[in-house]
């Protein structure tokens, strides 16, 4: 074994990574909730698992603990998570369908893009862009008031209705500098 694996392997258990692997986690739990018409206990553990977006990213910078590991799954469990919970935001009524088809659609058009760049022999970073990381909030406020506004009956339909052309507006934008970004990487390969 190699002294290049053992600091790997330290890498593979830390605080970062176990808060990544708590959201995953979640997923179920909140879907769970969701179909179960628990909409106030599913705001609740999905606000908690997005706020656990932001604090495991600021600790793994802040105590030198990033990983590989921790940057591949944290967008998996961004994407898990926003992904379920507008989908069953949609089914139940909550959000429009539009709304879910383009956010699962600008991943999926992520995820695909990422496999086909590999199958074609680039590897492109594993790094959220700026307005990437503002889609994730603004997806994450608007799930979360969605869920606040059906558990508990607050905020009013204005709020929702904002934050609904905002996470639009940034999902297309994002999903568009994504694209620009692989047609990029394969313009410019030999």
């Amino acid at each position: 074994m190699s002294a290049g694996d053992g600091h790997d392997r330290e890498r593979v258990f830390t605080l970062p990574n176990i808060i990544t692997v708590a959201r995953l986690l979640a997923v179920p739990a909140t879907v769970w909730l969701m179909l179960a018409q628990r909409l106030d206990l599913a705001f609740i553990i999905f606000l908690l698992a997005g706020i656990s977006d932001g604090v495991d990213g600021f600790l793994a910078r802040r105590l030198g603990l990033e990983s590989e590991l921790g940057a591949l799954l944290d967008p998996i469990a961004d994407k898990a998570l926003l992904s379920s919970v507008m989908l069953l935001l949609a089914w139940l009524g909550l959000l429009p369908v539009w709304l879910a088809v383009l956010v699962v659609g600008r991943d999926v058009m992520i995820i695909a893009g990422y496999g086909l760049l590999w199958l074609l022999g680039l590897r492109p970073p594993i790094a959220p862009l700026l307005v990437s990381k503002l889609n994730t909030f603004a997806q994450i406020a608007l799930a979360a008031t969605a869920l606040c506004g059906a558990g508990f009956g607050w905020p009013g339909q204005g709020v929702l209705a904002a934050l609904v052309w905002l996470a639009a507006g940034t999902t297309f934008v994002s999903g568009l500098a994504y694209a620009l970004g692989a047609r990029r990487m394969l313009t410019e390969q030999p």
